[in-house]
């Protein structure tokens, strides 16, 4: 059966996927400025507590490639390379890289930010 209301719904899809893009885009935005401040502030606590800003222990070293994969992202968006499927793809693996630093290097790594449930 032919529906007549298809152009109509295939448009309305494109502009909720368009919509959808320019939402988590603005989002990351927000959500990168927030990382920034935060890995700053910890630079700056660290220095205060520890005498160095930075030190490569493997928390601060994910929260360091979390930043340049949001960067990445970013930049490519701001700069018109690409949008929607490709920008999708880098925003979901970013996501992926920050439940890694966020569970992975607190379970798993060993240094000044793991609390080692799962090391043996």
């Amino acid at each position: 059966m032919y529906n007549s209301n298809y152009p109509l719904q295939k448009k309305n899809k494109e502009t909720q996927l368009l919509f959808l893009d320019n939402f988590s885009y603005r989002l990351i935005g927000i959500g990168f400025c927030f990382l920034t401040l935060g890995i700053l502030s910890g630079a700056v606590w660290a220095n205060e507590t520890w005498g160095n800003y930075w030190s490569w222990d493997p928390k601060e070293t994910w929260a360091f490639i979390t930043w340049l994969v949001f960067a990445i992202y970013l930049h490519m968006r701001f700069v018109g390379k690409f949008k929607g499927i490709k920008s999708a793809w880098v925003a979901s693996f970013g996501f992926i890289i920050i439940w890694v630093c966020y569970l992975g290097v607190n379970f798993f790594g060993k240094g000044l930010h793991s609390y080692g449930f799962f090391i043996t």
